[in-house]
């Protein structure tokens, strides 16, 4: 199978999706002839023209208010928000316009938007650049929230995202654009609420998210050059969130490492550790264990930056604890 970068994908998916439904169309700012910061829409204006690759100005409020207009009238939008970080200044569309409309309409309107946008940090883009805002809108009715942790989960679960009726947030790492990984040239799609056990184990479970499934991996590699047999898993979606296959997993090992880049306090990792411990506390030996992001805004320094985020090194000496039975008090 060929190998294509992460950027490659969610090109590829846009363009498929695109010549497959003319109602799809994208919008944001440097979206046609910048082809975005990160070159990821490089193309797509060539073939599609600016009439549904459509540049804007600096206006996030603005143009989100287009898009959930245009869904709610008939078309598919994909928004491209700059940063993640910019969410901030269109919360109101997203959450009390979008996420709301069908259930407000007594189900004759639906917003069949994305928003696909990015998130974290050590990219030395400090503190207005760098946040992992996902838990906002995961705390939101009405949203679905994709994570993609590789080239494969970006394309499968961007065309999924297209075709819903709902409102779907997709957050990319912008770290892992030129990461490249196995994506099948036939068509495919990722249904949402369904989990990837990513390795088998038996000891311990890791539960990452978006880059901190690879923080997950590397970490079980050199656990297992231990003897410490670690079972990891890739949500890839938060809403919905795949409940079974997380509870299984925590059954089997009954031990729990929950892995996210989001800020530590009241994020994903809380949600998915207090729902393992409701619902296969029984089975476990010891309390799940959450590691995000510290609680400090993202520093620019780069000495500093390093140490806010979770790291396999961390991942393994978490791991290495719980496993001989010693109590962990999480940061």
């Amino acid at each position: 199978m060929r190998e294509i970068t992460l950027s490659q994908a969610v090109n590829e998916a846009l363009a498929e999706e695109m010549r497959r439904d003319e109602t799809v169309f994208i919008i944001g700012e440097d979206v046609a002839e910048a082809g975005t910061p990160f070159k990821v829409l490089s193309g797509l204006v060539e073939e599609f023209g600016t009439s549904r690759v459509v540049d804007t100005p600096i206006a996030e409020p603005g143009f989100m208010g287009i898009a959930v207009g245009a869904a709610m009238t008939g078309t598919r939008p994909v928004v491209d928000l700059m940063f993640g970080d910019f969410i901030y200044l269109i919360m109101d569309q997203l959450c009390n316009q979008a996420a709301k409309t069908h259930y407000m309409s007594g189900g004759k309107l639906n917003v069949p938007l994305v928003l696909r946008t990015n998130l974290g940090a050590t990219r030395r883009s400090a503190a207005q650049h760098s946040q992992s805002l996902h838990a906002l809108v995961a705390h939101i009715p009405g949203l679905k929230v994709a994570l993609p942790s590789s080239a494969y989960e970006a394309k499968g679960l961007m065309k999924t995202a297209i075709r819903d009726d709902n409102p779907v947030v997709i957050f990319e790492d912008k770290l892992m654009y030129q990461d490249k990984a196995p994506v099948p040239e036939e068509e495919y799609l990722i249904p949402f609420g369904e989990a990837k056990v990513l390795r088998e184990g038996s000891d311990i479970t890791l539960i990452g998210t978006s880059s901190m499934v690879q923080v997950c991996q590397k970490a079980a590699e050199a656990l297992e050059a231990e003897g410490i047999f670690a079972e990891v898993i890739d949500p890839r979606t938060i809403v919905p969130l795949d409940e079974a296959t997380l509870l299984a997993s925590a059954k089997k090992t009954s031990r729990v490492i929950v892995v996210d880049e989001g800020h530590q306090s009241f994020g994903v990792t809380g949600e998915i550790a207090s729902r393992i411990n409701e619902k296969a506390f029984y089975h476990l030996d010891a309390p799940v264990l959450r590691m995000g992001a510290m609680d400090v805004p993202v520093p620019f320094s780069p000495a500093l930056e390093d140490i806010t985020v979770p790291t396999p090194e961390g991942v393994v000496e978490n791991a290495r604890r719980l496993v001989r039975g010693e109590m962990i008090h999480a940061a």
